[in-house]
Parts: structure tokens; sequence; C-alpha cells
């Protein structure tokens, strides 16, 4: 499945998007050291999920606005099983993005897988900058606000569920603590 799902976000993000997918793979390298503390079938679900998180950012793919909305609509189309959707779908806290956009309900159409797996895809996206460097999940936030601006629905969300992005990131660094 990573193998897929490597192919296909360097299809849709590399040419396009190239800072896109620089973060993109960044967050891929993460989650290969991350995937090593999680159970043994979670592993590649979290390196394609990593993969495929930001493909909703692609021109071919862009329908709603919410990258990851429009992410999981694609992968369900191409057979991608439900798991790794919904991780694409609610990555990084979009419920709160969804909500302020209107598109709360179409979001609903995916399953949020919450526990350890979407910790851990949160804390790969959250502590990975722009440009695929590791970072700090208070630097990529304060990247975010800098280069979004404070009316975009992405800063916006970050007082709806900024506390909920940084426990995923706590507790995925517990588990790393305690595995290393």
């Amino acid at each position: 499945m990573s193998t897929w799902a490597r192919n296909t976000a360097r299809r849709l993000l590399a040419a396009e998007l190239p800072r896109r997918w620089a973060h993109t793979a960044g967050v891929a390298r993460r989650a290969e050291h991350v995937a090593r503390v999680l159970p043994a079938p979670d592993r590649d679900l979290l390196v394609a999920a990593a993969w495929l998180h930001d493909i909703g950012y692609a021109a071919e793919l862009a329908d709603t606005g919410l990258h990851p909305l429009d992410g999981a609509r694609y992968l369900r189309r191409a057979g991608v099983q439900d798991r790794v959707c919904g991780l694409v779908a609610y990555h990084s806290g979009a419920a709160a993005v969804a909500e302020l956009t209107g598109l709360a309900g179409a979001l609903r159409e995916f399953a949020d897988n919450q526990g350890r797996l979407r910790d851990a895809l949160w804390y790969c996206d959250m502590s990975t900058g722009p440009d695929g460097q590791p970072t700090t999940v208070q630097s990529r936030l304060a990247e975010i606000r800098q280069r979004r601006g404070p009316d975009d629905p992405v800063v916006r969300a970050l007082a709806l569920n900024g506390d909920e992005r940084l426990a995923a990131v706590r507790r995925t660094h517990r588990l790393l603590r305690r595995a290393f």
C-alpha cells in the first residue's frame, strides 16, 4: 500500500506543488520512524496515509476546497481501504475546518479513526515543516498562522481544535519515548 501511496502522491504533487511534495515526503519519512512503535497491521497504513494526506491540494482533485475531503474522496474512488480514507479525511484537525466552511456533513462520509494511528499521523504532519524538515509543533503552528493569515479557516480552526492537535502530538511523543 505505501508504495502505491508514494507513487500516487508523487504523480499528483511533485511537479504541480513541489513544496507540498517536499512536506509530504518529510511527513512520510517521519511516519516510517513512528510506525516502528505501532502494532504491525497499522505500520503500513500510517506510512500510506502520510504519503496521501495532502493529495487533495492537487488541482485535478480539488472540488470542495477542503483538501482532506477532496483527497479522501479520490482515495475512496480508487478503492483504497476505509481506514486510510478516514485518516486522510480527518488529518490534523480537519473536522474543525469542515465545521467552519460548511463541509462537516460531507466530511462525515468518512469515519474518524480516533486512536494511536490517527494521533501518529497528526504528529507526523504537525512536526514536519513546509519544506519537509523536522520542526516542533509550536513552530509548525506559527508557520501555518503566518503563511495563511488570521482569516483563513485553517487558522481559525486552531481556536477550536488546537488543544486536540497538541494532545495528539503529546500522546505520540510519549509513545515514542517509551519505545526508544
